[in-house]
């Protein structure tokens, strides 16, 4: 699959890397890098900003161990590494010095000499689109970024983004990078959805799998999950979407053989607009049903009943 308007190829699944150097050590951290790169896998997503919510962290360790393990197994040119900025407590926003330096920040962790996708981690709108789009271009056109992307942005600020762009001739978004999973449609559909297709853009949507609740290790009256995001993920059960969801993952899961992770990430990945799905493996055996969402084909009837339970 091919990013938006780039000649960036990238696989079907995105693996998120804010686990690294937050649950997942370094040599976890490698493993499951291997066993992805091993599976064919080349698309790598993380953030300046990753783990800065760690004790004793204070952003960039996620880079740090995606570079360590570039350099160690020599694989740069075949890695597709994703990176952000805007959202470090102290590289906070999105004014050109501080996109500048997030840059320079990133490209050094990460010990590479071009970020192949640049985001936005957060829009400011405190800053104009202009100073904005203008920063990202220039370090486009300085070699240091290959493509662009934004992640949580408006429609009408992406969309007065890619018109300046257009206008002026400058580098614009080929990515956007949503909210955007099976209980929880609306923070992407509609309006957002709108101007990625008006303007040939690919979405690569972050908590695909809902902060762990469309794995199906949540249930009703079912055990105590032991994870940093189970409070996030349970409270899904509340909702009255979210057991339907689950019955109709378990229904499709068990058709394919197969874990309701892969059924909805799968789902994601027959969503317009949709390049791959982002989603994170803290071990190595995490990561099949991950892996497995990209050959996994949902027929027109699966798609409906999941699209109906998750409405």
């Amino acid at each position: 699959m091919t990013l938006g308007t780039s000649d960036l190829a990238v696989s079907p699944l995105c693996l998120g890397g804010n686990v690294f150097g937050w649950t997942a050590d370094e040599a976890e951290s490698f493993a499951v890098l291997d066993a992805y790169a091993a599976a064919g896998g080349n698309f790598v997503d993380t953030a300046d900003m990753y783990s800065v919510w760690a004790p004793g962290n204070s952003g960039g360790e996620s880079e740090t161990v995606i570079g360590n393990w570039l350099r160690s197994r020599g694989n740069r040119d075949s890695m597709v590494i994703a990176t952000k900025v805007g959202m470090h407590p102290e590289l906070s926003g999105l004014r050109a010095a501080t996109i500048k330096r997030g840059a320079e920040e990133s490209l050094r962790r990460l010990g590479v000499e071009r970020i192949d996708l640049f985001y936005t981690h957060k829009d400011d709108p405190a800053t104009p689109v202009e100073e904005i789009v203008t920063a990202l271009d220039e370090l486009v056109r300085e070699g240091k970024v290959r493509a662009l992307g934004a992640s949580n942005i408006d429609a009408g600020r992406l969309a007065a983004s890619l018109e300046f762009a257009a206008r002026e001739g400058l580098a614009r978004y080929v990515a956007v990078q949503p909210h955007y999973n099976l209980v929880s449609r609306s923070t992407y559909e509609g309006a957002l959805a709108d101007v990625a297709t008006e303007h040939g853009l690919s979405a690569v949507p972050y908590f695909a799998l809902a902060a762990g609740f469309l794995t199906g290790k949540y249930r009703p009256g079912g055990p105590a999950v032991d994870s940093p995001r189970a409070d996030g993920a349970g409270r899904h059960l509340a909702e009255p979407r979210g057991p339907l969801v689950l019955a109709a993952l378990d229904r499709v899961a068990e058709a394919h053989g197969v874990e309701p992770a892969s059924v909805a990430l799968a789902w994601l990945a027959a969503q317009p607009t949709v390049a791959a799905p982002l989603a994170s493996a803290r071990t190595v055996e995490q990561l099949p049903p991950l892996l497995a969402a990209g050959v996994l084909v949902l027929t027109e009837a699966e798609l409906k009943l999941l699209n109906e339970a998750s409405a």
